[in-house]
């Protein structure tokens, strides 16, 4: 093994080292992405946080830097089997490092997009249809409930309506305002 190495060219003894090192490294941070080593666990916290983490597109982190040198390392040697010469060896690794880099990172910054709050805005319940679970008495007589789906998700929410007669149970129903302490103004859909 350490004859082969002796043999390489001081430029492709620092690919074969940066490629060796560094796909080391990017083992043992895949494993630990997969048996969780890399979260940030801050212990039972009791607490319900709402708020932007701000993470935003990061494009310098120690994972893009690992992929960037790792297939920097790996599409120099290839590059270099191939027969081409160190000038554009480094350019061709160089860009694939980047791509790499621009990958993980617009991947990171999508996978961050699909977190959901999972708090409930009230105006998202306009103008959407639902059912009526527990009868609305009429001219905001009596508060009643309804089933509607909100943010992808069914909820049984107060409602009250304007019209002349109860919405009993079953009768289908649309909102058409939400008051300023959530309750539901709706009406009959005939």
């Amino acid at each position: 093994m350490m004859e082969w190495f002796s043999e390489l060219t001081a430029f492709q003894q620092v690919y074969w080292g940066i490629a060796g090192v560094f796909t080391l490294i990017f083992v043992f941070v895949l494993i630990g992405s997969f048996i969780g080593a890399d979260t940030d666990d801050i212990g039972d916290i009791d607490t319900e946080i709402d708020a932007d983490t701000g993470a935003g597109f990061q494009f310098f982190t120690f994972k893009n830097m690992v992929a960037f040198f790792t297939i920097f390392g790996w599409s120099g040697i290839a590059s270099m089997d191939a027969g081409n010469s160190n000038t554009i060896t480094l350019l061709i690794s160089v860009i694939c490092g980047l791509i790499m880099m621009t990958i993980m990172a617009t991947l990171f910054y999508y996978i961050s997009k699909l977190t959901d709050s999972g708090t409930l805005q009230m105006k998202n319940a306009l103008n959407q249809i639902g059912e009526v679970y527990l009868t609305v008495g009429a001219n905001r007589s009596k508060m009643g409930k309804v089933h509607i789906k909100v943010q992808n998700s069914l909820r049984e929410l107060d409602a009250l309506t304007d019209n002349d007669t109860d919405l009993t149970q079953g009768m289908v129903v649309k909102v058409i305002e939400v008051t300023s302490n959530g309750i539901l103004i709706i009406e009959s859909q005939k």
